[in-house]
């Protein structure tokens, strides 16, 4: 295989995933923490998203910008790449006493556990690293 098939889409690794626990306070029959599950996205599934969570407000003068809302970006972010426990079951968001993803989410974790949550995400789509660490990889091969 030449190094050019190596980006044909047959060749891509599909399998972008990750088990991750959140929390301690979800745990299975034994007392143990139960991993979530996150998948990560395509660039594609994130502009939609990116474009779900933006906008438009008036600037000054009148002229209407276009502005993402980074709490809604974020929380569809993680809804988007959480495959277990699926947050779009409405049994889970009865029990909860909320319907939607999003509020199940909000309400099922703590401030803390988002931010564990969203850390991995962002790990997992690509985001933990540092453009100019990715630069100065590029100069030197």
């Amino acid at each position: 295989m030449s190094n050019f098939s190596a980006f044909f889409v047959e060749n891509a690794s599909v399998d972008v995933t990750e088990e991750v626990v959140v929390s301690d306070r979800f745990k299975d029959d034994k007392g143990k923490p139960i991993p979530w599950k996150i998948q990560g996205i395509s660039e594609a599934e994130n502009k939609a998203i990116r474009k779900s969570s933006t906008k438009m407000v008036k600037a000054k003068g009148g002229v209407k910008l276009p502005e993402i809302d980074p709490d809604e970006y974020t929380t569809k972010l993680v809804i988007a790449t959480v495959v277990y426990p699926n947050l779009k079951d409405a049994e889970l968001q009865k029990n909860y006493g909320v319907m939607g993803a999003e509020n199940l989410l909000n309400k099922m974790l703590l401030a803390g556990e988002f931010a564990t949550l969203w850390e991995h995400v962002q790990t997992l789509n690509g985001y933990d690293r540092d453009i100019n660490e990715v630069m100065e990889e590029t100069k030197n091969d």
